[in-house]
């Protein structure tokens, strides 16, 4: 089975824990069936693999968001990054081409594109597995997957089916309605519309290619930036004559705002927080490293991190988009491939950041033109290297790094370091990368 995860978006409906770099997919708010910590896009590659271990699994990405893939899932699956955003019907374009040109998938197989962003159980990813059985079949060039509603929902598209057989072909779609509208579609026996596509390679390659003119992957990608912003739905599935939709009647949400993460996440508080007696259905998210005391509080969500601090009641938390459009402020954490990143203090010429560095991992070989650094070694052991001198450093070394000089360091156990940039001019694009030809 091949898999496309759409992983894109900056998760602002669940700011302050998601950001342009942490998006609401790598919150690790769940618990795997051992009781460890994970997120979203963990619990969804988790599933997946438990039902398919063969299952060949592509994410669908921006830059911001490789190094949290990497973090979370390591080597264990491909990426396909979009140099820019460019909405869906070219990121599954572009990843379609990779498949083709860059893994080699044959043109007669299956893919399935799923979202990343939803809280399901594992016979959800038993029905996406059937897909690729309907698709096999030829019966169709699209094949869908739809929600049962719950509820009549204005947040979502419907599929109108031509019957209300588990497999059936597709009499329309329509777009998000008011909810008399909804109310009326569900009579009709439609579902919601899941963001879940399924077709063979060489039907999504043809159309991209009536719509783009490219040669291969390659080609796509250095021209991805010219590319028109519009959605999959809207090139493909609505124009498609050949399409059927396959009922999914089991456990779905859309983890798309405070509230609803509320409902699924694995327990009331994360953090240093306590709730009084008093308090009724409050869940609370605190990643700092102060205290939190809730009392009297009657269903609240709040979270707090580097980013900013969230106190709302859960119905109003749907809304908060706009208002943290409005707070501007940097990025102060961010998962790497290496580690972890944390901002702990901004002075008008200087940043304080906290590292912490994965045992056997490294940074990237870099300079910056603009600031000079000072790393403390918390705590761990490893080996530095500045302008080409490689030097053992453990707990307690303190290492200078003048602006210009290249450096990095690897480590050899856990690390935790101290850095603090020092210059009129701290700026995250002030960073040049180099090859490290090895280390001594």
């Amino acid at each position: 089975m091949n898999i496309i995860l759409l992983s894109g978006g900056s998760g602002k409906r669940l700011w302050p824990l998601s950001n342009d770099v942490r998006s609401k997919q790598f919150i690790r708010l769940f618990k795997d069936e051992a009781g460890n910590q994970e997120s979203m896009v963990q619990r969804v590659y988790r599933q997946i693999t438990t039902v398919d271990p063969n299952a060949n699994i592509t994410v669908a990405t921006s830059k911001s968001q490789v190094s949290s893939i990497k973090n979370q899932l390591g080597d264990k699956v491909s990426i396909c990054v979009e140099p820019c955003r460019r909405d869906t019907f070219p990121a599954i374009a572009l990843t379609a081409a990779y498949l083709a040109d860059e893994l080699n998938v044959a043109m007669d197989e299956c893919v399935v594109v799923c979202p990343v962003d939803t809280y399901v159980d594992k016979t959800y990813y038993e029905a996406v597995r059937n897909l690729e059985q309907l698709v096999e079949k030829g019966d169709s060039n699209l094949t869908l997957m739809g929600i049962e509603p719950t509820y009549p929902s204005e947040k979502y598209g419907y599929i109108i089916p031509q019957e209300t057989a588990t497999v059936s072909t597709v009499k329309e779609f329509k777009e998000k309605p008011d909810r008399d509208t909804a109310k009326a579609y569900l009579k009709r026996g439609a579902l919601w519309n899941a963001g879940v596509f399924a077709f063979k390679l060489q039907y999504l390659l043809e159309k991209a290619h009536s719509m783009i003119e490219f040669k291969d992957y390659r080609d796509l990608l250095s021209k991805y930036d010219t590319l028109s912003k519009i959605s999959f739905d809207y090139a493909v599935v609505e124009k498609e004559r050949k399409i059927q939709v396959k009922r999914y009647t089991g456990e779905w949400k859309d983890i798309g705002t405070w509230n609803m993460m509320a409902e699924v996440m694995a327990d009331m508080t994360k953090g240093d927080v306590t709730l009084d007696e008093t308090c009724e259905n409050t869940q609370v998210v605190n990643e700092l490293e102060i205290p939190i005391l809730c009392m009297g509080c009657k269903d609240i969500i709040i979270a707090a991190s580097g980013d900013g601090i969230l106190v709302s009641n859960k119905e109003r938390s749907g809304y908060m988009k706009p208002y943290v459009e409005k707070i501007n402020s940097e990025v102060r954490y961010a998962e790497k491939s290496w580690g972890t990143y944390t901002v702990i203090d901004v002075q008008p010429s200087s940043m304080t950041v906290r590292i912490k560095l994965d045992a056997g991992n490294q940074m990237t070989y870099h300079a910056h033109e603009h600031r000079n650094e000072v790393w403390t070694i918390v705590y761990g052991a490893g080996r530095a290297v500045v302008d080409g001198m490689e030097q053992v450093v453990n707990t307690g070394d303190v290492i200078y790094i003048a602006a210009g000089c290249k450096h990095t360091i690897f480590a050899e156990t856990d690390m935790s370091i101290i850095e603090v940039q020092v210059g009129k001019e701290i700026s995250q694009k002030d960073k040049t990368v180099y090859q490290l030809e090895s280390w001594g």
